[in-house]
């Protein structure tokens, strides 16, 4: 056990936060999320956080790793589809006020990929953690930053 380090981080998923370099992604998929066929795409390392949510992970990562400050936008959600235009999505605005508190442009540090260009970027992604979020279009791709 160790000191300072939130429960909810696996000792694996501390060590891919250790092990990921600047401008290396993580991808916190929420439970639909195609996760296994996403990370076995291009051989991302697939973590299991089955039973948590996305903003209380975004929150324990971020008390860990920074945000890349030298890309205008190091947080980045997937678009809603058209079909879904009319739903509501609070929990986008809580990522926002969660990255708030760790990095200074806020809401600014947010982009956007449409649906299927989300999924590319995701194979992109160093680690795709797979989470138990019940809400829909709860996926984020995280760039981490320089630790100073």
């Amino acid at each position: 056990m160790l000191k300072n380090i939130p429960p909810i981080i696996s000792p694996e998923l501390l060590s891919v936060l250790n092990e990921m370099g600047h401008g290396d992604r993580i991808c916190i998929g929420d439970g639909n999320f195609p996760g296994s066929s996403v990370a076995g795409a291009d051989g991302a390392i697939l973590l299991r956080a089955d039973g948590h949510g996305v903003p209380e992970l975004l929150d324990a990562i971020l008390q860990l790793i920074p945000l890349d400050e030298y890309v205008d936008t190091p947080a980045m959600v997937m678009e809603v589809m058209p079909q879904d235009k009319d739903l509501d999505l609070p929990i986008i605005d809580e990522y926002k006020k969660i990255v708030s508190k760790y990095d200074a442009r806020g809401e600014k540090a947010f982009g956007s990929y449409e649906r299927f260009e989300f999924y590319e970027q995701a194979k992109k992604c160093y680690c795709i953690l797979q989470s138990g979020e019940t809400a829909i279009y709860a996926n984020l791709i995280l760039q981490k930053g320089v630790v100073k």
